[in-house]
This record gives C-alpha cells, sequence and structure tokens, in this order.
C-alpha cells in the first residue's frame, strides 16, 4: 500500500506516472523523458525542421522592433541552442535549459562555433534550484517546450515564470496551434487522462493561451510566419507565436538576484 501524496509536488508526480510513454514525459520533466529526447537528438543530420541553426523569425523580430532589450535570458528546452545562441549574438545573458544532455552538448557545440557565450544547464528546469540560475530574468524563451507538457504541469511552469521573471520581464512562446493548418492534439485536458498520452504535444487556441498567461500583459499573439529554406530565420505556419509581459513591480517589491551579475 502507498499513502506517501502529502504536497502538491506528490500530486504533481503521481499524476507524471499516468503518462507512461518515454514520449510522453514532457520535455521539461524528469523520467524516462531523458532517454526519450537523448535518441531524438542523437542524429544531427536528420530532416527535423527545427535542427536548423536559425532564430525563431518572431524572436528575431522581437528583437530588431525594440520590443525587448538585450538582458538576462532564460531558454526553456532549448535544444540544440539555436534561439539561445541568437540571443547570445545580440548582447543577452543567457541561460539554456534542456533535460536532454545530446541536446545540450549540441548546443555547447554551436556555442563554441558561433564565439559566444551561452551557460548550458542540463536537467528539469522545475527541479532546479534558483541558487543555480543566474536570474531574475528579463526575457524567458520557450520554443516548442510548453505543448509537451502534460496539462497538471502548467502549475509547474507558471509558478516557474512567477520565480524567475523579473517585473516588466517577457516570455517569448511558440508552441503548437489548434484549428486549420495547425498541429498537435486538440483533446480536452479531461481527454488526455483518460487517454493517458499526450498524443505529440498538445495544441492551443488563442483564447486558451491568454486564460492559462492571464496574469502577463499580451504584446502579440499570432500565427508564425513561413520562412524560406534560404531564409536566415525559421518559420512554420502551424505554431503560434506569443509575447508576453509581466506587470512592473509594485513599490517595495525587490526580486532577489541569484548567481554572478
Amino acid at each position: 500500500m502507498d499513502r506517501t501524496v502529502r504536497t502538491v509536488e506528490d500530486v504533481l508526480a503521481l499524476l507524471d506516472g499516468l503518462f507512461v510513454s518515454a514520449s510522453e514525459a514532457g520535455r521539461l520533466a524528469t523520467g524516462d523523458g531523458k532517454d526519450f529526447w537523448d535518441r531524438f537528438f542523437a542524429d544531427r543530420s536528420r530532416q527535423v525542421p527545427f535542427f536548423v541553426s536559425k532564430p525563431d523569425e518572431n524572436l528575431a523580430g522581437y528583437l530588431d522592433q525594440g520590443l525587448i532589450a538585450p538582458g538576462r535570458a532564460l531558454d526553456l528546452g532549448c535544444g540544440p541552442g539555436r534561439n539561445a545562441v541568437h540571443l547570445a549574438s545580440r548582447g543577452f545573458r543567457v541561460d539554456a535549459v534542456d533535460l536532454s544532455p545530446v541536446a545540450v552538448a549540441w548546443g555547447e557545440d554551436r556555442a563554441r562555433e558561433a564565439g559566444v557565450d551561452v551557460r548550458f544547464l542540463c536537467g528539469d528546469a522545475f527541479a532546479l534550484p534558483t541558487a543555480e540560475l543566474s536570474g531574475p530574468y528579463d526575457l524567458v524563451v520557450d520554443s516548442g517546450c510548453f505543448h509537451h507538457l502534460p496539462p497538471h504541469r502548467r502549475i509547474s511552469y507558471l509558478a516557474l515564470l512567477d520565480r524567475v521573471l523579473t517585473p516588466g520581464g517577457h516570455l517569448a512562446l511558440t508552441t503548437f496551434a489548434a484549428g486549420e493548418g495547425g498541429m498537435g492534439s486538440e483533446l480536452t485536458d479531461a481527454e488526455i487522462y483518460r487517454e493517458r498520452e499526450l498524443q505529440g504535444g498538445l495544441a492551443y487556441t488563442p483564447d486558451s493561451l491568454r486564460r492559462i498567461f492571464s496574469d502577463l500583459v499580451e504584446v502579440e499573439l499570432r500565427r508564425m510566419r513561413e520562412e524560406p529554406p534560404e531564409s536566415a530565420l525559421f518559420g512554420v505556419t502551424f505554431l503560434w507565436t506569443a509575447l508576453f509581459r509581466r506587470g512592473a513591480a509594485a513599490p517595495g517589491d525587490v526580486r532577489p538576484v541569484h548567481g554572478p551579475t
């Protein structure tokens, strides 16, 4: 008999266990997902759209338009580091986190080739002690990680943002789009638990994203633009891109900084 559930984290871990397939373990969560993503990133020559060494078109656009300015950045589920490397080249101090050591090693190779400094961290972003991160962060980037999380891990995701995103800071999110021309599962949250699989990733509507991130201010939410093969940017239309901003600090609200300045 197992009666070990005592905390909210115990409940979340119990729900993690419902998703028994290694491919459904998520890009940030611990467990069997690490082995799946290690295999996924092992062959660098595979024709996977986001294996290209190009930044997201929306992220590059935010910088070019002055919507975000260089500062501290955290790349969640960074994979081979294409966005992290671009941010570092544009003057950001970047921490990049992924569960897969294989992906992190590839990202480190790319950073060396580009001659930029990115601090790669391998592990569960939800479990990393704040002291291991060099935030708070002016920018959190998530390109294709959020849609691999089961519904209950949105709680952990929002808690992480609350912990590491500085007042006035931004979340740049790219995730599967529901509807015509989109990609990903459109099962309801309840159906996801009945089926016990994410079916490759969850699709979102604009309204669902606005509800989930309702504590943040929406700056932009649109479909990603298609970029041709010869473009220096990455873009496919089955994704939403969104930029959200955290509200300004209240008087006397000072968030601690951990790590080097």
